[in-house]
């Protein structure tokens, strides 16, 4: 299988301090990583890393394929209806190969909202938004940031569908989450993060 994703002694400064322990990972197509860890022990900034958003102070991050990153809050834009922020995301990504928009907001339960503003949305409503934005753009690497955060049981079933999916696209997934493990249909690989302690090391 093809690597995608790998990380060597990658790690993400501030003020001078390494926010946690060098991070050694390798994720080819059809798999799936979890991402552990207690509180502020970095796990957002790792999946902000892994995708770009942040440069690493120490250590390398590769992608070898396109990466699509789904934070904590939906980043949909609130004054946009519903499709307006789907056709933003596709021409963000310049592509055209993923679902139409009335299908992507079917896929995730939304029919029938594309001309509703964003801003009107439940935040369960929001993130399924946010995960019909991965549907437009596909991209081979998909790093998600609490996944299940605000969706219902029926939304948390639709998440692992989702993975599923990704995963059976030869698609891999780098996921964090403290209130529910995914259900797939292999079990994940776990990453700890562990905090670095100031003036360790």
């Amino acid at each position: 299988m093809r690597t995608l994703l790998e990380t060597r002694q990658a790690t993400f400064s501030r003020a001078g301090e390494p926010v946690f322990e060098p991070v050694d990972l390798s994720l080819a197509g059809g798999q799936a990583l979890v991402v552990r860890g207690t509180n502020g022990s970095g796990k957002t900034t790792l999946l902000r890393l892994l995708a770009g958003i942040l440069r690493a102070s120490a250590g390398t991050v590769e992608r070898h394929a396109p990466v699509a990153f789904l934070g904590h809050l939906a980043a949909v834009k609130g004054d946009l209806s519903c499709r307006e922020n789907l056709d933003f995301r596709r021409r963000f990504h310049a592509t055209a190969s993923g679902l139409s928009n009335s299908r992507a907001l079917a896929r995730v339960g939304l029919a029938g909202l594309g001309l509703r503003p964003a801003r009107a949305l439940s935040a369960g409503q929001k993130r399924r938004l946010g995960l019909a934005c991965l549907l437009v753009a596909p991209a081979a690497i998909w790093l998600l940031d609490e996944p299940y955060a605000s969706l219902d049981d029926d939304g948390c079933a639709l998440v692992d569908a989702l993975l599923i999916e990704q995963l059976g696209r030869d698609g891999s997934v780098v996921l964090s989450t403290h209130q529910r493990q995914p259900e797939l249909k292999a079990a994940p690989n776990t990453l700890l993060v562990r905090h670095h302690v100031q003036g360790a090391g």
